[in-house]
């Protein structure tokens, strides 16, 4: 009987009921996002400073720490506040925290650590409501509700017995299944396949790399996902860069749309791509800026740093912080809805070179990915810098690369990036991925 009840409350919206138990109220959450989505232009132009200028007030008299970064600070200006880091934010939480809240009456988790700087962090309950509010009403453009679709998810788990049995009965309770992904060989994946042709799955959700390394293996089997569960409406991919070619092998081998997720444990939702493939930013509950290396603005079209501000977290400031991550704002973008045109990546996944010369790891990236994946051989493959001229290209494949393909990977280095470069590669059985699963793509080793 018990059993039975758990199971149609969870039919229902047992999601939305268990946040609310925990004292998150999403009903309030839910409201005031319709309320901030019914403004017009003008007034949403009026929301956006007012709530900067709320936050900032808030911190500025209710936290000790934002006190202190700003107690210098003459200038009234939007643009002379601090940028935010996340070193700055590398102290004891109980140093950060505003007034009046505590360990017991917030929203507590700690970043991944992706960037090389991680740190517990804070939301007030109804800051953590409102991203769920805005999560579930981007899943709503294609027909998916976190409370009652089915998900397949592609994530990592903790391994340790209570890590690992807490994420478990997360799963039940937001009516997902996941697979495990620290091992991804063919064997792992034949069982996933088997699950795909048992559950009726309404979409997937995970890592990039995962599902990646999932649709090769369909295409090896010739299969086409939905063949097997026609139930499934579409793909959403987060955590790690999404290449135009990874999509269209993905949309192809699992027969459904690809989604663009850009999130942050500290922020919730960034940005979600929408029906017309448009990166569109949440500007409901954030204040996303593109700056220069001095703080300073850049016009839209631009790249540069992307720096957030939390327009209702009280409980802990982040305001004009410094992601991480590098980003171009579409010149078509307006104060309701900006768009993310370009996420390039990290801000120190960054490749140093003999000549003085500093890219995105990335572009080395793009050049080695044109030409190793032209026969689907190679699988996966990281990147890594050793030395200032030296880089290994670490790889996963069925066959090791010919003397001809590394010819050409190290041709193609020389024209993107400049001659003289040091190529090893290394073929590997198994990705060293990290304790969340997820697969860094570029890596550097320099000092």
């Amino acid at each position: 009987m018990f059993v039975h009840w758990l199971t149609n409350i969870r039919l229902v919206n047992l999601f939305d009921w268990t946040l609310q138990l925990k004292g998150y109220d999403i009903a309030f959450a839910k409201a005031e996002l319709s309320r901030i989505r019914s403004l017009s232009e003008n007034q949403y132009l009026d929301y956006i400073e007012q709530k900067k200028s709320e936050i900032v007030s808030f911190h500025k008299t209710s936290n000790p720490f934002y006190q202190k970064k700003t107690k210098e600070l003459v200038s009234k200006a939007w643009e002379d506040l601090p940028v935010l880091t996340k070193t700055d934010l590398q102290q004891p939480l109980s140093d950060r925290l505003s007034q009046g809240y505590t360990r017991r009456n917030v929203y507590l988790n700690k970043t991944s650590g992706s960037s090389g700087h991680p740190f517990i962090f804070a939301k007030d309950k109804i800051t953590h409501a409102l991203s769920w509010a805005s999560f579930q009403e981007r899943y709503s453009w294609f027909h998916l509700d976190i409370n009652t679709s089915k998900q397949a998810r592609f994530y990592g788990i903790p391994l340790d017995p209570i890590g690992y049995q807490k994420e478990r009965l997360k799963d039940w309770l937001g009516n997902r299944y996941r697979f495990p992904i620290f091992n991804l060989n063919d064997t792992e994946l034949e069982k996933a396949l088997k699950k795909f042709q048992k559950t009726s799955f309404d979409y997937l959700n995970g890592y990039t790399s995962s599902i990646v390394l999932f649709a090769k293996f369909l295409q090896r089997k010739n299969i086409v996902l939905t063949t097997i569960c026609p139930s499934l409406k579409a793909c959403i991919v987060t955590s790690e860069m999404l290449f135009e070619s990874d999509r269209l092998l993905m949309e192809e081998q699992l027969g459904i749309p690809v989604i663009n997720e850009y999130g942050a444990s500290e922020l919730g939702l960034i940005a979600f791509q929408n029906k017309e493939g448009q990166f569109v930013v949440d500007s409901e509950l954030l204040f996303i800026e593109i700056l220069d290396k001095n703080n300073k603005p850049i016009l839209n079209g631009e790249s540069g740093r992307i720096v957030v501000t939390s327009l209702y977290n009280k409980a802990h400031p982040f305001i004009r912080y410094d992601i991480g991550d590098i980003g171009i704002l579409s010149s078509k973008s307006t104060s309701q809805k900006p768009i993310l045109e370009k996420l390039i990546g990290r801000t120190n996944d960054i490749a140093h070179l003999p000549s003085g010369k500093v890219v995105p790891g990335l572009t080395f990236y793009y050049v080695t990915k044109s030409v190793i994946e032209e026969d689907g051989n190679v699988q996966e493959f990281v990147i890594e810098q050793t030395l200032l001229n030296t880089f290994k290209i670490i790889y996963t494949s069925q066959r090791e690369l010919t003397t001809n393909e590394k010819e050409k990977i190290i041709k193609a280095t020389y024209t993107y990036l400049e001659d003289g470069l040091n190529v090893i590669f290394e073929k590997v059985d198994r990705m060293d991925r990290s304790k969340r699963g997820k697969l860094k793509q570029f890596i550097s080793k320099l000092e």
